[in-house]
């Protein structure tokens, strides 16, 4: 009995260290991963806003570089740029034209502004204030034109910025640094309207080095920095620049407010810092929950059950021994599981990834500037059928490959009808299935859509064979358009000619060449077989396949 209840005591005791050995274990990893988590959250985050300043940075820049203005009194100098504005961007509040203009040019302006209609053409201060015109010895900033028209915005042409708090330093570092610069978070519009942030470049008159006036976009600073989402990890906060103890932050139907920072509230979780308009300005991200109160809870959850199970092994040893055995192997099937859903995940996560570049240098190399936006626009839809239809056929086969006749079906490539497949039904690879099926659109989409030289649609073969023996087999593929000439086949596009003498080439391991004979267009492309099939990665596959099998004790 009292051997018993030794080995009783002596079981407690293992099972109150391994409960406090878990509860530990469980507290660290919490903390760490909530870390990681969140930590990547705000990564993405800063890396968003990042770009999307950049992108209204670039704007700017682009309109004032196409803006040259042969006189400055002109009331519609933004009509060149709508079209050009809109297209790029179009979540401006309003862009502005602020024409530089000497005392001797006022009345002239007034004059415009009152042929053009808007309400109030008088050349007034900021505040609706009238101006000493007598008084006026240099060059003023008035608003001439803006974008867009509306009820709200048509009385603002006429007014003079120079003495403005905010916007007036802000023309001043423009015309001195010649580049775009950003001003303090102001309200947009009206006194209580959106609070924002307004973006001026120079505009430069030809043949001149001294600014004839500015271009500027303003924003609302809650699209543009401080989106906050219910279900996001953390909160966002942009810092006052002018003051450090206030903070801009946005609710969640995106209205922005000024609040101080709270004497001895919690700091930021993390801080990031961004660049707009020459100048840097400050993220603070606050976690939405307690990462070590949540750990914590966890911690003390499994605590609680490890005590729990201790005093039921204590109680019913015999029971728990048989117990034991069974657990063992159910933790590690769980192990076993675990590490072959974080293989799959990685798997996942690397194809997916090869995916969205392919797309983006399809994309990138499809809309490329100067192109037609109709043949692009179709040549783009086609290229991600192409790649639509390849990952259809590799799910189907828990991506073990695609047989290589499927790829050349009517929904994948343009005149599927007209071409003559030949040659036996390998499976390939993914990687391979995914060049290939490009490799096929691109040809077929640039083949002959009229008449070719005999009056009718060229016939097309595509032929492949392997040859060799094992393991120095080689795939040898040849596409041949009879009857057609350079004349008459459509020229391949930038996108195209990458496509067909580098990428998928050099995905396969292997060579290309295209030249024309007399009657024909001809594709050639040879590589070895074992990265066409490419057992490596169908042997992987299966592998993450496979299912689990419990560790036989």
């Amino acid at each position: 009995m009292v051997r018993l209840g030794f080995i009783i005591g002596f079981i407690a005791l293992i099972g109150v260290l391994l409960s406090g050995l878990a509860a530990y274990r469980v507290h660290e990893q919490e903390v760490t991963l909530d870390g990681i988590a969140l930590a990547r959250a705000i990564d993405v985050h800063a890396s968003l806003v990042q770009d999307r300043l950049t992108e209204r940075e670039l704007l700017a820049r682009v309109a004032s570089g196409l803006f040259r203005a042969p006189s400055v009194l002109k009331a519609n100098m933004l009509q060149p740029l709508r079209a050009s504005i809109y297209a790029f961007k179009t979540d401006f509040v309003v862009a502005n034209w602020i024409a530089r203009l000497k005392p001797d040019e006022l009345e002239a302006a007034r004059a415009v502004l009152k042929s053009s209609g808007f309400t109030d053409p008088t050349i007034r201060d900021f505040d609706d204030q009238p101006l000493d015109m007598k008084a006026i010895d240099k060059p003023i900033n008035v608003l001439m034109d803006l974008e867009p028209r509306s009820a709200d915005t048509l009385s603002f042409p006429g007014r003079a910025y120079d003495r403005h708090s905010i916007i007036g330093p802000v023309l001043t570092q423009v015309m001195e640094g010649g580049k775009p610069v950003a001003s303090d978070p102001i309200p947009l519009l009206r006194k209580d309207g959106p609070v924002g942030i307004v973006l001026a470049a120079p505009v430069y008159q030809e043949g001149s080095s001294e600014a004839a006036g500015f271009v500027t976009f303003s924003y609302e600073l809650a699209t543009l920095m401080l989106t906050n989402d219910d279900r996001s990890l953390f909160s966002v906060v942009l810092k006052d620049p002018t003051d450090v103890n206030d903070e801009f932050v946005a609710n969640d139907q995106g209205v922005v407010t000024l609040q101080p920072v709270k004497p001895g509230g919690p700091a930021p979780s993390m801080v990031r810092t961004v660049t707009f308009g020459g100048r840097d300005w400050s993220l603070g991200y606050y976690a939405k929950t307690n990462v070590a109160v949540r750990a914590q809870q966890t911690a003390a959850i499994v605590a609680a059950i490890g005590l729990a199970l201790t005093g039921i092994v204590c109680g019913l040893f015999g029971y728990v021994a048989y117990n034991n055995l069974r657990l063992s192997r159910e933790i590690q099937v769980r192990i076993g599981f675990e590490r072959r859903l974080t293989a799959v995940i990685d798997e996942l996560n690397h194809r997916v990834k090869n995916i969205l570049a392919v797309i983006q240098s399809i994309v990138t190399r499809t809309l490329r500037h100067g192109s037609d936006i109709d043949v692009s626009r179709e040549l783009l839809i086609g290229r991600i059928h192409a790649m639509s239809n390849v990952v259809t056929l590799l799910s189907e086969s828990q991506w073990q490959g695609v047989k290589l006749k499927g790829l050349f079906e009517a929904r994948a490539i343009p005149h599927a009808d007209r071409i003559a497949v030949n040659g036996p039904d390998i499976a390939v690879s993914a990687r391979a299935a995914q060049s290939l099926s490009l490799l096929f659109f691109e040809l077929a989409s640039h083949s002959d859509e009229g008449l070719s030289l005999v009056g009718k649609h060229p016939h097309i073969v595509a032929n492949w064979e392997i040859s060799g023996e094992e393991p120095d087999t080689v795939f040898h593929f040849r596409w041949e358009e009879f009857n057609t000439s350079a004349a008459t086949r459509r020229e391949d596009s930038d996108f195209g000619l990458i496509l067909l003498d580098r990428v998928a080439p050099e995905a396969l391991g292997g060579t290309a060449k295209r030249f024309f004979t007399d009657v024909s267009y001809v594709y050639e492309l040879i590589a070895p077989m074992v990265t066409v099939v490419d057992m490596t990665e169908r042997d992987r596959t299966e592998q993450l396949s496979a299912p689990v099998r419990p560790v036989k004790s």
